[in-house]
């Protein structure tokens, strides 16, 4: 099984990619089975927060090149075709995943890997933790929504540079671009802190959780006007559930508000 999920019994969903002697590179396999449970985690209600991970030393290496170059020798055209069939689902899923994401970011997040990592709401690493934008460096140009991820994070200015140098860019330097939300002391505490946010989240107002991803990801790309109009749709949406009514009466009462995500 080259994806383990997990569920805990706190409403998260733990993720984790299982080719640790290939530093969980994506073949076919993987970004299968990754793109179909992403799918379906989305519609799941009980799943409240989800966690993405990587066994081993390293979060995850990118595309799998054996496989990629087996598929260019071959001439079956699938190599390219993936970017359609399986990054673009894949990173359409994470960025408008209504609920929120953490990826706990052990070791090396290359290529694929760092786009992945970035779709991420947070993003928690230690010591090792680094990311490599490796596309440039097999003659490639980057994919699974990196050029929308990573402009929003560090700027333009350095998304250049990030990408055209394919240089790799140290646990610290992440954190102070903000690539990393949280660096841990240890590579050990990488996924509990990871699981703990997690399960913070997952205990909050997950439906306005969802609404604020999506008007972010319209602020940021539109109008004013379109903002706006987003921000109207998403106050009415959590202005009927049952989260905004109890936590104002609570708020009223003086009391702490329990969140149920509906």
């Amino acid at each position: 099984m080259e994806l383990l999920v997990e569920r805990t019994n706190t409403g998260v969903a733990i993720l984790t990619l299982k080719r640790p002697d290939a530093l969980n590179s994506l073949d076919v396999a993987l970004k299968v089975a990754l793109r179909d449970t992403l799918e379906e985690l989305r519609d799941d209600d009980s799943v409240r927060a989800l966690v993405l991970a990587g066994a081993g030393r390293a979060f995850c290496g990118g595309q799998d090149l054996r496989e990629h170059v087996a598929s260019l020798e071959a001439g079956t055209g699938s190599s390219l075709s993936t970017v359609t069939e399986h990054y673009n689902p894949v990173a359409t899923l994470l960025a408008g995943m209504p609920k929120p994401v953490v990826a706990a970011v052990r070791g090396m997040a290359a290529g694929a890997g760092a786009s992945l990592a970035l779709l991420a709401d947070f993003r928690v690493g230690g010591p090792k933790t680094a990311f490599l934008m490796a596309f440039a460096n097999v003659g490639l140009a980057g994919d699974t929504g990196i050029s929308w991820t990573l402009p929003r994070i560090v700027g333009h200015a350095k998304a250049v540079e990030l990408l055209l140098l394919a240089e790799p860019v140290t646990a610290q330097t992440a954190f102070d671009l903000g690539m990393l939300t949280r660096l841990t002391d240890s590579d050990d505490d990488v996924l509990p802190a990871s699981i703990e946010l997690a399960d913070r989240l997952a205990a909050g107002p997950t439906v306005a959780y969802g609404q604020i991803k999506r008007e972010l990801a319209a602020g940021g790309s539109g109008s004013l006007a379109d903002a706006l109009a987003v921000e109207a749709e998403a106050q009415t949406a959590c202005g009927h559930t049952a989260d905004h009514h109890n936590a104002t009466a609570a708020f009223v009462r003086k009391q702490r508000p329990v969140f149920k995500g509906a």
